[in-house]
């Protein structure tokens, strides 16, 4: 790793290094808080959890080859090691002087919902061009941003970085650390409410990030957005704007292709061109356009970038089709808000055959938080979902509003326990069925998708 020596590292997050002075000018291999993913010759981080100290685990990593690790205790044995207050703070600061340490553009991407889907969008584009390094999973937030850029290779031309919060001061601490050369904002929804209050504070929160944009950044921002239609200019340059409305990357032509995607004109900067989306919904538009901005400020051609729009594909929990068994599941439950359930419900009201949504508890949306899942029964029940089952105590706001609806072709079942709601759902279904499941991460709702795809 470039400039990883163990005394830099030991410099960078204010630490003391103990061992051989000899070596503290040998760069680590990588760096990582997972005892069994430490590279021979790299740098191990014990992270204290809630359950597990990895401190406990340092004797077992240098056996097994690590050229030295981090310690908030001091150490009576051989190992080498950098003594520090707090591994996760040393973490952030290692990772933000990696980060400095590289030649290459870094995209950042938040926003209250699409973080994800514009992330895979954006890579798939860049991909045409560039050698590409993005967010793997569900690292974006102060532990897994780090982690993710300490796997960045020097062949990487570009890095699309996640970014996820859910209370002030904590995009200011990611922003620091992946000073991005890129800011991409994909709107500002209900989301984490408990914590920032109002789509008033969750704008203040997200825009942290522009006092760690590099000083010839560009800031690219969905223009239908009502909150981030109003900033004009960040640090002295002009904002990029995407959407529906007319702005530096726009669409027309907009034709659902049912669950086989969506086709648009592309309109970017005096070019156009008709695109083919692979994925159903027309948030996709949204992330289409984003990818596209992202793509021209990067100096990609217009061909580029709709050949990687066209090539993108879903990832699990995030949209995607799952063919089997001769049902269709669409797994999207790897989180949900407002927002996204509202989108995702539009993505199965185009299916063929019948259309059932399985849908769970949203989280973090404070004292609207009942209001709110019945405004998802509501929305369900105009959209002529054929079968509703719902399951968490939330959701039965959820249920209570689909059958007040009074919607004839649509049956509403609550539930106390996805058991119960797996033992009602899985005698009617049928070959033609597409199903959505959707909740909030906590709700472990992959663990429907896994037994419905199981099904045979």
């Amino acid at each position: 790793m470039k400039n990883m020596t163990l005394g830099n590292i030991a410099k960078c997050c204010g630490g003391t290094y103990f061992g051989d002075e000899g070596m503290k000018d040998t760069e680590v291999t990588g760096i990582a808080i997972d005892s069994r993913k430490v590279k021979r010759g790299g740098l191990f981080i014990p992270i204290r959890g809630e359950r597990v100290d990895g401190h406990s685990f340092i004797s077992k990593v240098m056996e097994d080859g690590a050229c030295a690790c981090l310690s908030e205790e001091a150490r009576t044995d051989a190992v080498p090691y950098i003594l520090v207050d707090s591994t996760k703070e040393a973490l952030k600061k290692i990772a933000a002087f990696y980060r400095q340490s590289l030649d290459i553009k870094v995209v950042a991407i938040t926003g209250s919902v699409g973080k994800t889907s514009t992330k895979e969008m954006i890579a798939s584009v860049l991909k045409e061009k560039y050698h590409v390094h993005k967010t793997a999973g569900n690292f974006n937030n102060e532990i897994g941003l780090p982690l993710t850029i300490f796997d960045i290779l020097e062949e990487h031309e570009v890095a699309v970085l996640e970014m996820g919060i859910s209370d002030f001061g904590e995009m200011h601490r990611l922003g620091e650390i992946a000073n991005p050369d890129i800011c991409v904002i994909t709107n500002i929804g209900l989301c984490h409410l408990e914590n920032l209050g109002s789509r008033e504070g969750i704008l203040k929160a997200k825009t942290e990030v522009f006092d760690h944009l590099r000083g010839e950044g560009i800031v690219i921002l969905n223009g239908d957005d009502d909150k981030l239609s109003a900033i004009q200019e960040v640090n002295g340059k002009k904002a990029m704007k995407y959407g529906l409305c007319k702005g530096d990357a726009y669409a027309s032509e907009i034709a659902p292709l049912g669950m086989e995607g969506i086709r648009m004109k592309l309109h970017l900067k005096g070019r156009e061109k008709s695109v083919a989306i692979p994925i159903p919904g027309e948030h996709n538009v949204y992330n289409a356009l984003a990818a596209a901005c992202v793509g021209t400020v990067c100096g990609m051609e217009l061909e580029e970038i709709c050949r990687g729009i066209e090539t993108v594909e879903a990832i699990s929990g995030r949209s995607n089709l799952i063919h089997k068994n001769g049902i269709t599941v669409i797994d999207d439950c790897y989180n949900a808000n407002p927002v996204s359930m509202r989108a995702s419900i539009d993505v199965l009201s185009q299916a063929p055959g019948r259309k059932i949504a399985v849908l769970g508890d949203m989280g973090e949306l404070g004292e609207q938080e009942r209001e709110l899942h019945a405004g998802i029964g509501s929305y369900a029940a105009a959209k002529q979902i054929d079968w509703l089952f719902a399951v968490g105590e939330l959701s039965k706001e959820m249920a209570k509003a689909a059958k007040a609806a009074a919607n004839p072709s649509m049956q509403v079942f609550y539930f106390e326990s996805k058991e119960e709601l797996l033992n009602a759902l899985i005698p009617i279904i049928k070959k033609g069925d597409t199903l959505l499941v959707k909740a909030s991460h906590f709700m472990e709702f992959p663990k429907i998708v896994e037994v419905l795809t199981d099904l045979t």
